[in-house]
């Protein structure tokens, strides 16, 4: 969790993958959504913020593996899923925070946040002529999380 919360390109990191932490951070921002939804959504927000990051984290790492990366799926999926602190965070800080545009900017730097340290794990990938097909699907699971996030009720408002 340290090489997320400061970002280097420190590639030793990724021989020690677990799933464990992931599993724990997708816990959390699923506990932390469903208990601002209604009563009525909340288990299905659970269960759409839990498939969202692990089918997304999934198609994200095969993606990467298919364009040619060195990493196996499962550090690429345990790279990304360490990569949601950030959005935890946010998600926790949003929970006491009803201003409107003050979330808007928790959510976008937790967002840019996320993407950079993914990108900064898998730049050691070797994709040189494919980094944009490589970027785009991290951006965009991300930003879906981001969005997620975004839209969930405070629990003060």
């Amino acid at each position: 969790m340290w090489q997320v919360l400061i970002p280097r390109r420190n590639t030793d990191v990724l021989r020690d993958w677990d799933l464990w932490g992931p599993l724990l951070l997708c816990l959390s921002l699923a506990i932390m959504l469903s208990v601002t939804a209604p009563t009525d959504q909340s288990a299905l927000v659970f269960s759409g913020v839990f498939t969202i990051i692990w089918c997304g984290a999934g198609v994200v790492a095969l993606n990467a593996k298919l364009l040619g990366g060195n990493l196996s799926f499962f550090q690429s999926v345990c790279v990304l899923g360490y990569c949601c602190l950030p959005l935890v965070i946010a998600s926790l800080i949003c929970l006491f925070v009803p201003i409107v545009f003050a979330r808007i900017a928790i959510v976008v730097v937790a967002f840019a946040w996320s993407t950079y340290a993914a990108l900064t794990f898998l730049s050691s990938v070797r994709l040189t002529d494919r980094r944009a097909l490589a970027l785009y699907p991290i951006f965009l699971f991300y930003f879906v999380l981001a969005w997620i996030i975004l839209i969930s009720k405070s629990v003060l408002g």
